[in-house]
């Protein structure tokens, strides 16, 4: 109905405005809710409930670090829920892999991929909990490989054949934590110093001092295209391999034996690294990009697989007692807006988390030459376990703290 005083028109749409605005909200939008790491992990479930892999990619049935990093977060949240249909679901996982007498399927310890490593965490875990020896095997040729791993002359694992004399800081992630967590559980001491001289050397090659942020990778050789012709580094600051960097060391230190002579040395490492992160934040956004410090530049975008392993290391590192407390609230603001802007509810009720960054890499046979242009060009996935599995962390970390508050 039309009045003829157009201002009772304007005061007759008000008044349906405030009865009725529920019907003019973005039903797309998901309700203000905190995410927990319970409603993250059983969305994961429901999209794969049989396995860990990407189901239109035949290649990812196969043993990887990808599946340890989302086994990883889910064994986070069994220790603190005790919920069986968590571990059950990660056993299941891992025994389709893992064959009675400690041989892994699809694994190739010769290929000496450093990335196959890391779900030798969860072997750990399984192996503490069950006592069933086929996965302590599965540890020690993990160990074997470590043993017999290309290196380079001042002992740094190599970040695969393929890519000799090249240390990536993603490395740092897919072998340090397993190294440290088997060095405690079987009693190898002696195991630690190798696993200090890891981070020292990545200090000592991909630090830079300008910005405080360590570049993606080194080529010993310096006979890559995308090596720096003196110092051997690659050229840009990509944020997953920083956020894998980070996680590293805050999770290498829950491990490190206190009176190591190494222990503060990578203490410090973390705390600097944080500190320099912070300092490339967005200001609006209150996360990060993919090429981290070039947040101007044309083509750049928040990345939220970076994002969330910089929540991460942040809340995990003032819940540790490693950094001080306004990282609880740099950690807070930054994991709401992420799951606020970037957490997306679909029309079937899913979450999914958009913005991931699918791989970035340097060298091989097609060609990636470390620049702004390739990381940029590098296709986004959404739920990409990268992200998927780093977020799960993020958020299990960001409990804690508010328990805290």
């Amino acid at each position: 109905m039309l009045y003829k005083n157009p201002v009772q028109n304007i005061i007759a749409v008000i008044l349906l405005l405030v009865l009725f605005g529920c019907s003019f909200v973005n039903t797309n939008k998901k309700e203000d809710i905190t995410i927990t790491p319970e409603i993250l992990v059983n969305n994961f479930i429901a999209l794969h409930p049989d396995t860990v892999a990407y189901k239109t990619e035949a290649k990812s049935y196969k043993w990887n670090y990808e599946q340890g990093l989302i086994l990883e977060s889910i064994y986070r949240l069994w220790t603190n829920t005790k919920d069986e249909k968590y571990f059950n679901y990660i056993k299941k996982n891992i025994d389709y892999y893992v064959n009675d007498d400690g041989s892994i399927k699809t694994y190739e310890l010769n290929n000496f991929n450093i990335d196959n490593v890391a779900p030798g965490r969860v072997l750990l875990h399984l192996y503490e909990t069950t006592k069933q020896n086929k996965y302590k095997l599965a540890t020690d040729t993990l160990i074997k490989q470590l043993q017999l791993h290309p290196r380079t002359s001042e002992g740094g694992f190599w970040h695969k054949k393929i890519y000799p004399n090249q240390m990536w800081l993603d490395g740092l992630y897919m072998a340090e934590p397993f190294y440290s967590e088997y060095s405690v559980m079987f009693n190898e001491q002696n195991y630690f110093d190798d696993i200090a001289n890891q981070f020292l050397l990545i200090k000592k090659h991909l630090y830079d001092e300008k910005t405080g942020l360590y570049f993606h990778g080194w080529d010993e050789s310096k006979q890559q295209k995308w090596a720096d012709p003196i110092k051997g580094t690659s050229p840009n600051f990509w944020g997953r391999s920083l956020g894998w960097f980070m996680m590293a060391m805050v999770d290498v230190l829950d491990s490190f034996p206190e009176n190591h002579k190494d222990r503060n040395t990578i203490l410090k490492m973390f705390q600097e690294l944080s500190s320099s992160v912070l300092e490339y934040r967005d200001e609006k956004s209150k996360l990060w990009y993919q090429v981290v410090d070039k947040s101007n530049q044309q083509g750049n975008y928040i990345e939220t697989s970076a994002s969330s392993m910089f929540i991460y290391a942040f809340a995990k590192g003032y819940n540790d007692g490693y950094l001080e407390e306004k990282y609880f609230d740099l950690a807070n603001e930054s994991y709401k807006s992420l799951t606020d802007e970037f957490l997306i509810m679909n029309d079937n009720g899913y979450y999914t988390l958009t913005n991931v960054c699918s791989v970035s890499g340097l060298g091989g046979n097609t060609y990636r030459d470390g620049s702004f242009e390739y990381y940029i060009s590098e296709p986004k996935r959404n739920n990409d376990f990268k992200g998927y599995g780093a977020l799960i962390l993020a958020a299990g970390e960001i409990s804690k703290l508010r328990s805290k508050k």
